[in-house]
This record gives C-alpha cells, structure tokens and sequence, in this order.
C-alpha cells in the first residue's frame, strides 16, 4: 500500500522544499499561507473580470505564475540550491509596465475613495489588503532571514497596482468612485 498524501501535518508540523520539519506557526510557513490565499483571491478576481475585462484577467494569470514563484521561494531556504526560479527585477518591470498603462487611462485622485464598487473592483480592492498583509509579513520575516528583496517590491508594486485595477475596472463598468470627503490630498 502506497503513502496517502493527507495526514502528514497533523502534528502541527510541516516540510520546507529542503526536508527540514517547522511548525506550521512559522513564519516562513506563515508567509507561504498568505501568498496562497492571495493567490486563490486573484483566481476569484479572474472569474469576475474574465467576461468583460479579458485583458485583466489574462494580468493577474501572470501574476498568479509569478505568485507560484513567490511560494517556491518562501518555501525553500535556500531556493536557488533547489534550482528553484526566482522572482526578478524584470518581473517588477513587467507590474510597473502594466501599472503605468492603468495610471494613465484613470483620473488623478483628489480624495480618498472606499474600497468599493462592482463586485469585481471590490475583489480587487480586497485583493490588495490582502497582498498588502503579505507583503508585512514578509518584510517580517526578511529581518530574521535573507529573503530575496524582489519579492518584497514586487508585491509592493502589485498591491498598487491591484488598487488601480479595482479603479479602471469601476470607471468602465460605469461605478463612480464612492470618495471619502474626511480628507483631500494631491
């Protein structure tokens, strides 16, 4: 009878891609959750923007490709002994690219707005607190190991870029932006 691929963890415990067993509190555990779940939450995103905004959906099939890379890394300590790729400068490039596009079909903002709209800029907007949370534990775990510093900008840029996604997407699907009038800026 061969091994089942369940059970495993239930000691609390679980493999980095090196073998080595950690607790499945740690942080580099953490960190490779929270990758996950923002990974799955840009999959919802596809499914709301995938009819009218083909476009979008087939960015954030990227992103979800680089996403993958993001875990592998987290997950080995030493990714590159593993001949694990690694997220680069020019996949940084490649958000800025997309972000820049975006920036230019939107209007300045003068005010803060809610995180609100469609369901699919709302998604969006939820997709980037998310990435957001990822991206604070991540920089928390870089100050206890190395970690490569391109992850960390890379969901910089795409938690920015996520929000103007969720504007472009409301602006076309005819939402105005609900705007906080608490306090102006720009």
């Amino acid at each position: 009878m061969s091994a089942r691929p369940y059970g495993t963890g239930d000691d609390g415990s679980t493999w980095l891609l090196e073998g080595r067993r950690v607790r499945k509190y740690d942080l580099r555990v953490i960190c490779c959750g929270e990758v996950d779940e923002l990974n799955s939450l840009l999959g919802v995103c596809r499914a709301f923007v995938r009819e009218s905004h083909a476009e979008i959906d087939e960015l954030l099939r990227g992103v979800q490709s680089v996403l993958f890379t993001v875990g592998a890394e987290l997950a080995a300590e030493d990714p590159k002994s593993l001949g694990i790729n690694v997220v680069t400068e020019a996949d940084v490039k490649a958000l800025e690219r997309a972000l820049d596009s975006y920036l230019d079909m939107l209007e300045p903002l003068k005010h803060f707005i809610y995180p609100s709209g469609s369901v699919a800029g709302s998604l969006l907007h939820l997709a980037r607190s998310v990435t957001r949370r990822a991206e604070r534990h991540i920089v928390m775990l870089s100050d206890r190991e190395r970690i490569n510093p391109q992850i960390i900008r890379y969901l910089n840029r795409l938690s920015t870029l996520l929000f103007h996604l969720a504007r472009f997407v409301n602006v076309r699907d005819g939402r105005r932006e609900d705007v906080w009038l608490g306090r102006g800026y720009g």
